[in-house]
This record gives C-alpha cells, structure tokens and sequence, in this order.
C-alpha cells in the first residue's frame, strides 16, 4: 500500500528516493479539464452528487438547531471545499462532518458551544496537518495491514447501514441524545412512512442493480432496449432528492414564509484557553484516531479500490486536505469536517466517477447558502428522514463491500474481529489497535523460535544430509 509518487498527486512530500534531491514541498494544481471530465454522463455525476447526503444532512440538521452552527456559513465553506477537493484530486471526494466532533457536541451536558466545537475541529485539523507535512501519515498508511484498513471500512459501512435501517424504521429526533433519538415505530403510511422509503428503495434497486460499474451496465442496457434511456443513466439518487425537497414543501407549506433571502453574515470565532481545553479534551481526542483512520488511510485505499486506473492518492495529501479546510473555515465558524470513506463510497454508487460530480455539489451548496442562508433549516427540518435512511444505507453497503477482497481465512479473520470490536465499542480506534496486536500474533506463530534459538539444530542438519 505504497503511496504513489506521480506529478498528479497534488500535495506530496519528498517520499521515496527520487526525491531525495529536491525540494520537499512541492505543489501542483491539476488541469480542471482532466479533474472535471466527466468520465460516464452528466446524470450519472448528478447522481453521485448527492451520494452522501445521508450522512450531511442529519448531522448538519441536529447541529445547527441543538448547537446553532449556521446553516449558511457551512453551506459555502464547504461549498468551496468540495470544489477545491474536486479539482485537485480529481475523483468525486466526499467532504463530511466529522462524527465524533459532531456526537460529542451533541450529547454533552450541558451541549459544547460554538468556539468549543471549533477548537475541537482546529486542535484535529492542527494533528492531521503535521502528521501529513512530516510524512508520518504516509509512513503509516505504507505499513497498515490490508486485513486491519479493511475492518475498520467493513465496520464503519455496517454502522451506516444500521444507522440506515433505525432511521427508515423509527422516528428520528436529532435534537435529542442518542439513546433517545429513535423511539417510536415509524408509521407505514404518510409523507415520511415506511412504505415512501421502501418505495423510493425499490426504485434505487431498479435504477442502479447491485452497484457494478455503469459503463458494463449501460452496454448491458443498450444491448436489451434499443428505444429507452438506459437505466443506468438516470440520477436515480438525485431524484430521490428532488422528490424529498418537494415533499418539505407539502408536508409544511408555512416553511415559504420562514425563509429569508440574502447570505448569513461571516464572523470570526473567539475562542477562549477554558474553550480550548474543552474542545481537546471532550471532542478532539476521540475524533482523531477516527480522522486518521476513516478520513485518509479509509479513503486512500478505497479510492485505489474503486479508481484502480487512477494514481494512487497521496496519504500526505489526503490528511494535509483535511488540516487546511479546517483551519480556515473553523475560525469563521464552518462545521469542522473531513473526507469520509462512506461518503466516497456512496457518492461512487450512484455515478460520481470524477470531480465534476462533487463540482456540480458545490454549486448546488453555495447556491443554496447565498440565496438562503441559516435559513435552509426550515427546510431541511422537514425532509423525510426515511429517504435519507436509503440513501444512507446504499453508501453503507457500498463501503463495507470493500472488504470482500480478503484472499485467505486468516486475513478475514483479522478483518472480522477488528470489525467486531470497533463496532462493539463503538471506537474505530479500539479495533484498531485490537487488529494490530491481532496481525502480529498470527505472524509472530509463523517464526520457527526452535531454529532462530538454536534448538534443533542438528536435527534439520542430518534431515538436510
């Protein structure tokens, strides 16, 4: 799992000997001809534009009415994100909220303030950013075993999935803890039931089969209907979308009359030592492990996986991405974000293949966020959270497929366990480190100790004769 050296990798230290000799540092902007080439059709990066609102929306939701972070300012910081990522690495990279950041200010009591949330995502910012220039991440990323990165993936889609399956089946309340977000059955019939999730599943299925690659779909497709579209071009998750904004609209016409047109003012955070030292401690910590390990070694190597044709993303660039976002946009009070295997995965699903698909994302974003502002809410309160669930449980699945390349029941043993553990603790890190001392007992068992010590020596000697 080496990291590539190529002129396309957009932030890359001196790795490898070759660069011994020359500037440590060296940054290149690729061509937005080459980054924003759409590879399938503009439906397809329509599609996977929206892949990964099952994961923004709720947590961006729960944090601008429980910790009132606006809507707006993170609208367009991350608008601009998801543009930049989109030119310089060229594929359809997912810019997320970071989730532990995101839980903890959630569930505290009383609930972290906005320059508290800021510290925490500044202080992880501020350890990715020098993990990356010093190369340690890609350090990192070279000696992980495979089985280890593909449990932590395996168990963090199987956690989308399930979150998936309580959002479609139960009432989700986002404002409230997390042990009391999901209560009451939802109702089968009605603007968010089951049966409009089950429906607009259904329709996923159809439109987009198990996920092979649409290329092989479309020539499938033209091959049985000549007078169609073929399936595999419909933005079948952009229109999912489309229709759970049309339902906001049904479900409360009174939201026309709360929103308000014009861009959310833009201030700097000030943020206090007591703010910091609660930022640390309460939210960064246990966000880091995540960052490290889902937000760049997680989507590294998936991207490899999926993008097989592609140079192999950089680790140092990746984590280097993920500092500078936040160390801008936190100080101006944008929710702290990352890239997210997850994300990657579900924007992959449903037709990203390059960065114009996070491109038109960022249109869509800074449009909304401009026009709108902190306003939106009103809006997005009211989207069925059951289509939110499906879209959710394609990324998940999608995610945690990636792990079927285990070629031996001692790597998939590995995988499973670290799986089980990170999701058992609900700590990616545990697995981890669980996975880790895992993968060196089973090596540790293949040295021959009575030869390394001496012992049996004249035995194999005489066996050789």
């Amino acid at each position: 799992m080496a990291d590539s050296g190529g002129s396309s990798t957009p932030l890359l230290p001196g790795d490898g000997s070759s660069s011994r000799n020359r500037c440590p540092w060296r940054f290149s902007i690729p061509s937005p001809t080459t980054s924003f080439r759409i590879k399938t059709s503009v439906w397809a990066e329509l599609g996977g534009a929206v892949g990964d609102l099952g994961t923004y929306i709720p947590i961006v939701l729960a944090l601008t009415l429980v910790n009132h972070i606006d809507l707006g300012t993170t609208l367009i910081f991350t608008a601009f994100y998801n543009a930049i990522t989109g030119l310089l690495f060229g594929i359809p990279m997912p810019v997320q909220p970071m989730k532990s950041i995101a839980a903890v200010a959630l569930s505290a009591s009383p609930h972290l303030t906005i320059p508290q949330i800021m510290a925490a995502g500044l202080s992880t910012a501020a350890v990715l950013f020098l993990l990356g220039i010093t190369g340690l991440m890609s350090t990192l990323y070279r000696i992980l075993p495979l089985p280890v990165v593909r449990g932590i993936q395996l168990s963090q889609g199987l956690a989308f999935a399930f979150s998936a399956i309580k959002y479609i089946r139960y009432d989700q309340d986002f404002t409230a803890s997390t042990s009391s977000s999901s209560s009451s059955p939802r109702s089968w019939l009605g603007l968010d039931g089951i049966i409009l999730a089950l429906v607009a599943l259904l329709f996923l299925v159809i439109s987009t089969g198990s996920g092979d690659d649409q290329e092989r779909n479309a020539n499938r497709d033209r091959s049985r209907t000549r007078s169609c579209v073929p399936v595999s071009r419909i933005p079948s998750a952009l229109i999912v979308f489309l229709v759970g904004i049309l339902i906001c609209f049904i479900r409360d016409p009174s939201i026309l009359q709360n929103l308000k047109f014009g861009p959310s003012a833009i201030t700097i955070t000030s943020i206090t030592w007591e703010d910091w030292k609660i930022g640390f401690f309460q939210a960064a910590v246990p966000q880091i492990p995540l960052s490290v390990l889902n937000s760049v070694i997680a989507v590294c190597k998936l991207s490899s996986d999926l993008f097989p044709d592609k140079t192999e993303l950089s680790a140092t660039s990746v984590s280097v991405s993920v500092g500078f976002m936040n160390l801008i946009g936190c100080w101006f009070g944008a929710m702290p974000v990352c890239h997210g295997a997850g994300g990657l995965a579900g924007q992959y699903r449903f037709g990203g293949r390059s960065g114009a698909s996070v491109l038109f994302l960022a249109i869509g974003k800074l449009i909304l966020g401009l026009v709108f502002g902190n306003s939106f809410v009103t809006i997005l309160s009211q989207f069925p959270i059951g289509i939110l669930g499906v879209l959710l449980l394609f990324s998940g699945i999608e995610l945690a497929m990636a792990s079927r390349d285990m070629n031996s029941k001692e790597e998939s043993f590995v995988m499973l366990v670290c799986a089980a553990v990170s999701m058992t603790g609900s700590s990616a890190a545990l697995g981890f480190v669980c996975g880790i001392i895992l993968y060196a007992v089973l090596r540790l068992r293949e040295v021959d100790w009575c030869r390394l010590v001496g012992i049996g020596g004249k035995d194999d000697a005489v066996e050789e004769n």
